[in-house]
């Protein structure tokens, strides 16, 4: 992140920033908050509100831990192709389609294929991941999307690849043909670094290094900026009043442009017809007009929906206007919004807004970390902002938006450090750090016992003081099979069991003597999945012996479904007197005998 300071910056205001960056080199807060901290030293003294401020990285903080199989496209790939992504975006009007990036820096492509949107040299679509061999290694960045499907990317050397649909030049070729594979965009950007690309529906813009703004596309509304309403075949730069401008950061509503320039300050053009420009009127722009309602604010981030646009600033606060059909905007109604108005998130600071040109959803994300979902939600209209579980915004497009895409495109962190869960999973059975050891059939258990008493309450009473196996290192253990014992005790530390439904008799010996309802209904359902006529009697047998009236009842009509059969084998003829007496009369009630 780069901050270009005032020189007339008080003495207190710069002591107040080493503090900040004293405070981050102890470990006392983390490098995301320093973006938000850094702008309040610098908007400290009122004469700084012109002081130049650039935050790229704090723009679209887009490493989350957020897991890419909540979009069902994504349940096409196996567990291993998941764990592979590093990138991943998902995209269509029915988000039929997805490409991903994985640590090796390959590209994938599958889906629908709709106007050749998958960039694989033909029209057909694919359930199988397509490698894109052009764009394998480029290292992509930044991605977005249009409604044909088009998609624009740019790679960390700053070149700009499109392909997809192009029936109004999107793709900046200075034709109206079809991309059918990615092809860099040479006019006017071989000579720029492009950091930053933006669609609309069928129009785009690209951002610069240097703060320069390029479009090209459908312009019915003026949304390419360039003075007129004649569609753009190559990339052009937006200038007007945005000439002498550096632009930090760029977005794109359908038919509209949204861009913020170093100072905060948020400039608008393209389609008005909902106030979406925040403009305070309706009328369209064909080149770039300042949202003179939000003076004296620095915008951090901006981003669009498909006719409505939301606004961060340095502060937290959420400013948004627009459509509100169906209560995008969050001002509790459905009134459109012709300027600028200030949303109220429970007095917390917002750090992330998150909207999508092809819907009408809306979500933000506090410094807290609780996230805020509003507008369409799966067809309802949620007027005001909803307190959500998710962890991160990406979570409500993939839930709750119509189409469920991506708003932006999604680095997935895989996290090289083990969750509690894994960790505890871990050291089952680890001697390096167990404190004790359970002796079964000659066989040694390590354990904690720190685990045993959280995890189970028959261990807790047992390591109490007055106990004698509280003081003991070796316990013996001879009601239980080692099988068994082993695996209830791999059961208290990862919340699975893995036997064959033999064994989980006996483990259901087990949980029923330690009082263990949960570890019952995992076995009865290991036991119901093993069910065969060979052992159904002995099922059965257990089931009544360990009451478990639901095992009960799915083994005894098991063996009336299969009656002939379970009567010839072993396990029948083994049956105790009374148990089958039993299992005859109840046979009988069910017309068992009839024949």
């Amino acid at each position: 992140m780069a901050l270009c300071f005032c020189p007339c910056l008080s003495t207190s205001t710069l002591d107040h920033f080493k503090d900040v960056i004293t405070a981050l080199g102890m470990g006392l807060i983390n490098g995301f908050m320093l973006p938000l901290l850094a702008c309040s030293v610098i908007v400290e003294h009122k004469a700084l509100q012109k002081c130049q401020l650039t935050y790229r990285n704090y723009m679209k903080p887009n490493i989350v831990m957020v897991d890419v199989g909540k979009w069902p496209i994504f349940t096409l790939l196996s567990p291993q192709e998941i764990a592979s992504i590093r990138k991943a975006c998902v995209f269509g009007t029915s988000a039929n389609e997805a490409i991903y990036i994985t640590h090796n820096d390959e590209v994938f492509v599958f889906g629908l294929n709709c106007s050749n949107c998958l960039g694989t040299g033909d029209n057909q679509s694919t359930i199988v991941p397509k490698k894109l061999e052009a764009l394998c290694g480029k290292k992509i960045n930044n991605l977005s999307y249009g409604s044909g499907p088009h998609v624009i990317l740019s790679t960390e050397d700053g070149e700009v690849y499109a392909w997809g649909h192009n029936g109004y030049s999107q793709l900046g070729n200075g034709t109206t043909n079809q991309g059918i594979t990615p092809i860099q965009v040479c006019t006017n950007l071989l000579i720029k670094r492009v950091i930053e690309v933006a669609c609309g529906s069928h129009h785009s813009m690209a951002l610069s290094s240097d703060g320069d703004v390029y479009a090209w596309g459908y312009n019915n509304c003026g949304q390419v900026g360039s003075g007129s309403t004649a569609n753009q075949p190559t990339p052009r730069k937006v200038s007007n009043c945005l000439q002498t401008k550096m632009v930090v950061s760029i977005a794109c509503g359908q038919t509209s442009s949204m861009a913020v320039i170093d100072n905060g300050e948020v400039y608008g053009w393209g389609y008005n017809g909902n106030g979406q420009l925040g403009l305070g009127n309706n009328g369209n722009q064909l080149t770039p007009c300042r949202v003179a309602a939000l003076h004296g604010v620095c915008v951090l981030q901006i981003t669009c929906g498909y006719a409505h646009t939301l606004a961060l600033t340095d502060e937290g606060l959420l400013y948004s206007w627009g459509a509100n059909t169906y209560g995008q905007l969050g001002t509790g109604n459905k009134s459109n919004q012709l300027s600028p108005a200030q949303i109220m998130m429970e007095k917390e600071r917002v750090v992330e807004i998150a909207a999508c040109h092809s819907s009408h959803t809306s979500a933000a994300k506090t410094q807290g970390g609780q996230v805020y979902m509003w507008g369409q939600c799966r067809g309802q209209s949620v007027v005001l902002p909803h307190l959500t579980h998710f962890t991160c915004t990406d979570d409500v497009f993939a839930c709750f938006s119509t189409p469920a895409v991506m708003w932006r495109l999604l680095s997935v962190e895989h996290e090289d450090s083990l969750t509690v869960a894994e960790s505890l999973k871990k050291e089952f059975d680890s001697p390096e750090t167990s404190d004790l050891k359970f002796r079964v059939d000659g066989k040694y258990i390590h354990v904690h016992k720190a685990v045993l008493k959280i995890r189970c309450e028959h261990f807790r009473t047992m390591f109490q003081s007055y106990w004698n196996e509280d003081m003991k290192e070796v316990i013996e253990i001879d009601q239980f099979s080692y099988p068994v014992y082993r695996a209830f005790l791999e059961y208290l530390y990862t919340d699975s069991v893995d036997l064959p439904p033999e064994d989980a008799i006996g483990l259901l010996d087990l949980a029923t003597s330690y009082c263990e309802n949960r570890l019952k209904k995992l076995c009865q359902h290991i036991i119901k999945r093993g069910i065969t006529v060979e052992n159904a009697f002995s099922l059965l047998s257990a089931a009544v012996r360990y009451d478990a009236e639901d095992l009960e009842e799915f083994c005894f009509k098991f063996c009336v479904n299969h009656l002939t059969e379970v009567t010839q084998t072993a396990a029948f003829w083994q049956m105790d007197g009374p148990l089958l007496k039993e299992f005859i009369a109840k046979a009988s009630k069910c017309g068992a005998f009839k024949n």
